[in-house]
């Protein structure tokens, strides 16, 4: 009797198969010598004797038919990725045409099927994977990974921009079809026309009803943010649209202002090396609160914990400036204030109101002193809650109306003297005031100068040489794969060319 210990499925080694060839294989020596010995291919293949491949072959059970080695597949995966090949159906294809990846993956022909399982099996460890490099980046003293530029770029969703559907409209094609799939349970048969729209199989239309469930949560939540945006640029209700095949992308306007579903990829990539140290995609279409979950991110999985971090004026903000203070992180971008009293447009030969840093700060008054010698006194606060969660607190500072109505500097001051100047002032005013001085400085200015050349070109070499224009798979998890997959190829190129 076969011991439960022994018995397949429980506790029993997994045995993989064999591949096609080896290293005395006649086909594999010829396709070797036709590959140049400082190919990137082998260049990957050495950087991979860094990466744990011990949870992955452990993520197999056995039983069954004997499957692939997991290593050589992901050899192949990693291959095509730095070539811009996303799609399991083009490993599939290029497995059989392609002789750099023949010669890597010793000949293994795997299905398509398998090629989408496998796509779905490694996303789980491909931040171990990318941690591991950096650690031996570490160890071998190429780079200490301290200094960093973030940024982020919109690219767009595997959906289309054709089909994105409001409330009503979308509220409309439930009703259908949950009509449509009691038919199905009842088994009677659909009208003899159906919407074009909707799945032609009960199978399709029950996956199909539970995407449009999604999109109308999502719906609800874009709802949500946009009733929380000031009146003056928030979007009409029927305006805001929900993409059903792919409910977790926003829909906004992209690079090319073409309005569509997007994903947000932030990177985080090394001033001192070419290495990219973190990633993460995000539905949204703005960099707004994309600052905190990123320092988290670099700190946990990839064990990153960055000294000086580089960034452009949409992550400068008060709250941001506050929490880097506390890990004693270096933000290091320009500085953006929109003050309320200067209009928008200026009319032909009118001069801007006074900015508030004619105004004098008084601390032991808790005031402000304007140009004309007159005190703005707190009248109240407000709390402004940040996309991230975070909240500032913002003090309102008014001088008095009879003092702007007699006041001489009033046109060049105020607009409106019956009601008097008025100023805000956060409560991290003084981290503010500490890092527009910062900014000022001449080796500040050539720090910053490292981004456009660090993280802007990052951007323009997966944009342009690895085809990241549009993601392969939906939802956001398939997403986080496809970007987890290009930088670890990225790095591992990176890695492999480093000499040792």
């Amino acid at each position: 009797m076969v011991s439960r210990r022994m018995r397949l499925g429980k506790y029993a080694p997994v045995c993989f198969a064999n591949p096609p060839w080896n290293e005395d294989h006649p086909d594999w020596i010829r396709f070797d010598e036709w590959l140049s010995r400082d190919h990137w291919v082998r260049q990957i293949l050495e950087a991979m004797q860094v990466l744990d491949l011990t949870p992955l072959f452990a993520s197999y059970s056995a039983g069954g038919t004997k499957p692939i080695r997991p290593d050589l597949m992901l050899r192949v995966v990693l291959i095509e990725t730095q070539q811009g090949r996303y799609r399991p159906s083009q490993w599939f294809r290029d497995l059989r045409e392609n002789i750099a990846l023949m010669w890597a993956a010793f000949g293994i022909r795997p299905s398509r099927a398998y090629c989408y399982e496998f796509a779905d099996r490694v996303a789980p460890f491909l931040v171990v994977w990318n941690a591991q490099i950096l650690a031996e980046c570490r160890r071998r003293k190429m780079t200490p990974t301290k200094r960093g530029a973030q940024d982020g770029t919109l690219v767009a969703a595997n959906a289309s921009r054709h089909r994105l559907l409001n409330q009503g409209q979308l509220t409309k094609r439930r009703t259908q079809l949950e009509a449509a799939c009691a038919a199905d349970d009842a088994g009677t048969e659909q009208p003899a026309v159906i919407p074009q729209w909707m799945a032609r199989t009960p199978q399709g239309r029950l996956a199909q009803s539970q995407r449009y469930a999604a999109a109308a949560l999502r719906l609800t939540e874009l709802q949500a943010i946009a009733r929380r945006q000031p009146s003056t640029c928030r979007r009409a209700a029927e305006k805001i649209v929900v993409c059903a095949s792919d409910p977790q992308a926003t829909p906004g306007r992209d690079k090319l202002k073409v309005f569509r579903p997007l994903y947000n990829v932030q990177l985080v990539r090394d001033l001192d090396s070419q290495f990219i140290l973190g990633y993460e995609v995000f539905a949204q279409t703005n960099d707004s609160g994309t600052l905190k979950p990123m320092l988290r991110r670099l700190q946990g999985p990839f064990g990153i914990l960055v000294e000086t971090l580089l960034a452009d004026a949409g992550y400068i903000k008060a709250t941001n400036l506050a929490l880097t203070q506390r890990q004693d992180i270096t933000l290091c971008g320009p500085w953006y204030e929109k003050d309320p009293t200067r209009p928008r447009g200026l009319k032909k030969g009118e001069a801007a109101k006074y900015p508030k840093e004619r105004f004098s700060w008084l601390p032991g008054d808790n005031a402000y002193q304007c140009p004309g010698g007159h005190r703005l006194t707190a009248i109240g606060k407000e709390r402004r809650q940040q996309s991230d969660g975070d909240v500032n607190v913002v003090y309102r500072y008014r001088c008095l109306p009879e003092h702007c109505r007699s006041c001489a500097l009033r046109n060049a001051c105020t607009s409106n003297p019956e009601r008097g100047r008025s100023l805000r002032r956060s409560e991290h005013e003084e981290l503010i005031d500490a890092h527009k001085a910062y900014m000022q400085r001449d080796d500040t200015k050539q720090l910053y100068k490292l981004r456009c050349q660090t993280i802007e070109l990052g951007f323009a070499d997966a944009r342009e040489h690895r085809n990241l224009q549009r993601f392969s798979g939906r939802g956001i998890n398939r997403a986080r794969r496809q970007i987890g997959l290009t930088v670890l190829a990225h790095n591992l190129v990176t890695l492999g060319r480093a000499p040792p």
